[in-house]
């Protein structure tokens, strides 16, 4: 499989947004890429609630879902949208930041909603609280590619190791992790856990990111990374925004869980943890 690895910083502009995801589509098609993955937020990315609520739209609505459907289907080409921050997806009024599937005809295949949401005050005075804004997603969510099996997560998700186990007892072989990191959280943490994800589940982690420094003013760490199931980084994109590509042998799926049969050996835990 040929995996395109997109690497933005996203800004505030819907429309350009929406033509920056129908030319790295045509981009990754032309470059012989299978499919398309991208960031979270890949679509908006703007921390003025006011501003983005003059902007977003639900999901039938979202023009950057339509030109990425539309372009799926004139390339051939299937695509993972990290994540679109939509309204008026819930009866909670709170927004859904939400990861996409589309396959090579433009037909949505899997969503998922963000599980694990970023409530965090951070050591050099960043304080973000997701939940204020977005409400958590409920289901784990699996989809069926020509390739492999596929796990959803986003971002934030990628601390909370019971959600691959979850992806990867059903059937999962590649984790696709699209990310938005703050600078301080990834300098310390990005390489070590996306790594970890991959050795745990003996899986391919395909991890897009965000990058630089956005129209709203925060900052990303970038360093989307293809990481192969005995834990070696395929591919790492630095800090510089563009797109690269992955050839990932397949047959190293097997290869690795019948070296180190962990999944296999996986036993169902007690609910009750003793003490003595």
């Amino acid at each position: 499989m040929r995996a395109a690895i997109l690497q933005t910083t996203t800004g505030i502009d819907p429309a350009e947004n929406a033509r920056m995801i129908a030319d790295a589509i045509d981009r990754a098609a032309q470059g012989g890429a299978n499919m398309l993955f991208t960031p979270e937020m890949v679509g908006y990315l703007d921390r003025d609630r006011r501003r983005a609520e003059a902007t977003l739209t639900d999901e039938a609505n979202s023009v950057l879902l339509a030109e990425a459907r539309n372009a799926a289907a004139k390339s051939g080409l299937w695509v993972h949208l990290g994540s679109l921050p939509l309204k008026d997806e819930r009866s909670d009024g709170r927004w859904a930041n939400r990861c996409l599937v589309i396959d090579d005809s433009g037909a949505i295949r899997a969503r998922y909603d963000k599980i694990h949401l970023f409530d965090v005050d951070l050591a050099t005075g960043e304080s973000w609280r997701e939940s204020n804004v977005y409400g958590p997603g409920e289901q784990v969510v699996t989809v069926d590619t020509p390739w492999a099996r596929m796990g959803l997560t986003i971002c934030y998700d990628l601390r909370f190791p019971d959600l691959y186990r979850a992806l990867t007892n059903a059937g999962a072989t590649i984790l696709l992790i699209p990310a938005a990191f703050t600078v301080p959280t990834g300098e310390a943490h990005w390489h070590v856990m996306q790594r970890a994800r991959a050795i745990e589940g003996a899986a391919f982690v395909i991890a897009p990111a965000q990058t630089g420094l956005h129209a709203d003013g925060r900052t990303t760490y970038g360093h989307s990374l293809v990481v192969d199931p005995w834990g070696e980084v395929l591919l790492d994109m630095g800090q510089e925004s563009g797109m690269a590509f992955a050839d990932l042998d397949l047959s190293r799926i097997d290869a690795v869980r019948a070296r180190v049969p962990a999944i296999a050996n996986r036993r169902s835990l007690p609910l009750e943890v003793t003490r003595s």
